[in-house]
């Protein structure tokens, strides 16, 4: 009896709900349809209630037509004001390929903020390699096609050469530099890990900045011995209320033979940045600060020179040995070694006998011992890697130039 009270008791209900939906579609049918509205009334409500904005009387010059015909002419000083936003931003020059209308976008870069414990003592273990392994799909598109994605030699990043082209990161005259090195022990550095400017926090970009502006230096321009040089006096005048002494002057010109690795008597605007921001990390950071920039990479590498260098395996090496590793950091991929794959942050010793040893590396080797004061004190792996930190971030990128050269 309660299951037939049940069925009768659904059987009103969908019979209620019936004549209310039939109920409700009457209604929609005996409803007049509504006036259209004039356009001009279509505004929202909010706006009729605001009196409407005076229209300022337009001039011959800015009539319809005659500013897109003729754009305004760009100043100097608005190209400059220009060249000073891209590199605050870190951004650099701009690449003409960007203006296309199908470049992909390219990444926002975001300066770094310093941590409370940066300036901390930090141990990093020489026993242990981190090992890390690269990613598996294209930073740009996140797409995996296994052998046609090349791996950074300093983070984790793959990439296509595709990809790169279209976000104007990589030219003709650089493609082949990437395919003939990133699978080779030389190795190859990404757009990030390529502008050391980058690791700079905005208030270390903005005292740089300040100084190039005192000192009249425009930006993304090249720069001339001369220009160079007083760039230099001028910091030191700033910096510690003194000229340059002679024997400065060469270490200053030294530098600059070193970025002018061409020889064609001046420097490009990024060799130039890249080492006045490696000065300035010099200048303000820690040792135990510039470590923690390093990439799990370039602590493995040091560690295998370091591991290298210790031929009695008692965990010290000399100072001298120190400054040939710091020394080593800089051999630039050469054409004639590219064949042997060669790092260009390979810092151990390379013996007589391989090919990367001959020629003017053998010769420069020879320079070196002859300049170089014996330094007998003995060093451990920790204060190798605070003496070094700053000359392993300095072989980061991709051009020849030495950055920072270490001293004789």
């Amino acid at each position: 009896m309660g299951v037939l009270m049940s069925k009768k008791q659904s059987v009103e209900k969908v019979q209620k709900v019936s004549v209310v939906v039939s109920a409700f579609k009457d209604g929609l049918k005996d409803r007049p349809p509504p006036a259209r509205r004039p356009e001009a009334a279509e505004a929202p409500v909010e706006a009729e209630d605001k009196p409407p904005e005076p229209v300022a009387p337009q001039e011959e010059g800015n009539k319809p037509g005659a500013s897109s015909s003729q754009p305004p002419p760009r100043d100097e000083c608005k190209v400059n004001q220009e060249a000073w936003s891209r590199l605050r931003d870190g951004k650099g020059v701009e690449p003409e390929e960007l203006e296309r209308a199908n470049q992909l976008t390219p990444p926002a870069f975001v300066r770094p903020k310093r941590d409370p414990d940066d300036d901390q003592p930090i141990e990093i273990p020489l026993e242990k390699q981190e090992q890390p392994v690269n990613d598996e799909i294209c930073e740009i598109c996140e797409v995996w096609t296994a052998e046609d994605l090349y791996p950074c030699r300093v983070c984790t990043r793959v990439f296509h050469d595709g990809c790169l082209r279209e976000m104007g990161y990589l030219h003709s005259d650089t493609l082949e530099d990437l395919t003939e090195t990133a699978h080779t022990a030389t190795g190859w550095s990404c757009y990030y890990c390529d502008n050391v400017n980058l690791l700079l926090t905005e208030e270390e970009m903005y005292s740089l900045m300040e100084t190039f502006k005192q000192c009249k230096i425009i930006p993304e321009s090249c720069l001339v011995s001369d220009e160079f040089l007083h760039y230099k006096h001028f910091v030191s005048r700033q910096l510690f209320e003194k000229q340059l002494s002679d024997e400065q002057e060469e270490e200053v010109l030294g530098q600059f033979s070193a970025l002018d690795h061409e020889k064609k008597g001046s420097i490009e605007w990024a060799d130039f940045l890249y080492h006045e921001s490696l000065l300035v990390l010099q200048k303000f950071r820690s040792e135990n600060s510039l470590i923690r920039l390093l990439t799990a990479k370039e602590k493995d590498r040091a560690k295998a020179t370091f591991l290298g260098l210790d031929q009695d395996k008692d965990g010290l090496i000399t100072g001298t040995e120190v400054q040939k590793a710091q020394h080593t950091w800089f051999r630039k991929h050469t054409k004639e070694s590219q064949s042997c794959n060669v790092s260009i942050s390979h810092v151990g010793p390379i013996s007589e006998s391989s090919p990367a040893s001959s020629g003017s590396g053998k010769s420069r080797d020879k320079a070196l011992l002859s300049t170089e004061q014996d330094d007998s004190r003995q060093v451990n792996w920790q204060e190798f890697l605070k003496e070094s930190v700053i000359y392993i971030l300095a072989a980061r990128p991709n051009s020849a130039a030495i950055h920072l050269r270490p001293p004789l």
